[in-house]
């Protein structure tokens, strides 16, 4: 895989200017909406949960805002793989390229809108008093471990929406599903302990978890929390390019 992402790079590079460049055509703001869109987020749920959850979360604004931080690039990522087989059928039906091109160029999108986002990530953090250090540089391992897990999962859903379109329509269901059992805009101590651990079998949450460990606690999770991060993303690598080894030909007679 590595070996042809190299020999494609140019095509590769193409795909994410086409992509990042027609997501924001004929807009005002343009690429604004990458600060906007989840800062407007944020704000709706700081309204409607601060009085409710606010005075026992600690810094609630940032508890929520890892929260959507992750959530979103999940959400664009993944969606955004769904699509791009179908999208692009007009190409890799013509042109010999690999197909999770496609789909790798979706994630690198959602990764710099995520970069992006991050900007404002900073700067509530600073208005919020939060203490920066060494210990955020570990922040890198669950976005490797998001990005992988994210990438797997869409190659899974993308291989699935060109056999069955209402795929679609069910993910978008489970999307809003996850949003509610991954304690976004909640703390976990509202549920009894006995059954707190059930949110560890959620990756999204466990990449939500490690963030607020850094970023709210001030300190770098157990190596559990790094054991279960990583395999939940090559289990979904694994499983999506498994499914791409067997269905790869399949694809032409389906777009």
């Amino acid at each position: 895989m590595l070996e042809k992402l190299k020999k494609n790079r140019f095509l590769f590079e193409e795909l994410v200017k086409r992509d990042f460049k027609k997501k924001y055509k004929r807009t005002v703001l343009g690429m604004l909406w990458s600060l906007l869109a989840p800062l407007l987020n944020v704000l709706i749920l700081m309204f409607v949960f601060v009085n409710i959850f606010g005075r026992t979360q600690d810094h609630f604004i940032i508890y929520i805002f890892c929260g959507t931080l992750v959530m979103s690039f999940y959400t664009e990522a993944t969606q955004g793989c769904m699509r791009a087989l179908m999208a692009n059928a007009s190409i890799f039906t013509k042109v010999n390229v690999p197909k999770y091109l496609f789909l790798l160029s979706k994630t690198f999108q959602a990764l710099i809108n995520f970069a992006l986002t991050t900007i404002i990530f900073i700067l509530f953090c600073i208005f919020d008093h939060i203490q920066f250090g060494f210990h955020m540089l570990s922040l890198l391992y669950p976005v490797l471990c998001l990005l992988v897990f994210s990438f797997g999962v869409g190659m899974v859903l993308s291989a699935l929406f060109v056999f069955f379109r209402d795929v679609e329509y069910l993910y978008s269901i489970f999307l809003t599903l996850l949003n509610y059992v991954s304690a976004i805009f909640y703390p976990v101590t509202i549920m009894p302990e006995n059954l707190r651990s059930i949110f560890y079998l959620n990756p999204v949450y466990v990449y939500i978890f490690y963030f607020r460990c850094v970023v709210i606690d001030g300190f770098v999770p157990s190596l559990i929390i790094h054991i279960l991060a990583a395999a939940y993303a090559l289990i979904a690598l694994l499983a999506g390019c498994l499914l791409y080894k067997k269905c790869n030909n399949e694809f032409l007679y389906y777009v």
